[in-house]
């Protein structure tokens, strides 16, 4: 009767110390927060690309998902307009695990004409990119720039 009644109460033990486990570091689904929004000041004009590429105006959210073999970067970014389209997250040169740091820009091409501005959610455009464990292991903040604003999360 004793060994039941033990293992059941270790059970409830281990079952009750999940929930704490949520918020604590040993988890590696929180080791990156929510993006944080951080005014952008140091960016001097942008430079004009090769491409026709452009910074985005504003970069809204940033979501950091821990999966299998890495981790998926997930930005927002706001285009003044409407028309905007092949959204890319490219990692700027010199940000790397020296630093600690990784920041990416969030570059689009501009429409071929001008388009209107209508509503927020219909110029919101969703850009993703992978971060495999053997770079995110060196990694401790991850920033993406806008023009205007950026979003930053860190472990």
């Amino acid at each position: 009767m004793r060994i039941p009644l033990l293992a059941g109460l270790v059970l409830v033990m281990t079952l009750t110390a999940c929930g704490r486990l949520r918020e604590s570091r040993i988890n590696p689904f929180n080791w990156f927060g929510r993006g944080e929004r951080v005014q952008t000041t140091d960016i001097a004009a942008p430079a004009k690309r090769q491409d026709g590429r452009q910074l985005v105006a504003n970069v809204t959210s940033l979501v950091i998902d821990r999966t299998k073999g890495g981790a998926i970067i997930r930005a927002v970014g706001l285009p003044p307009t409407q028309g905007f389209w092949a959204a890319e997250l490219v990692p700027i040169e010199g940000s790397d695990a020296e630093s600690g740091e990784l920041v990416y820009e969030f570059l689009i091409f501009p429409p071929p004409k001008p388009q209107q501005v209508s509503t927020q959610r219909s110029r919101e455009i969703t850009v993703a990119a992978f971060l495999p464990d053997s770079r995110l292991n060196e990694i401790a903040r991850i920033t993406v720039r806008g023009t205007a604003t950026s979003q930053s999360a860190r472990r």
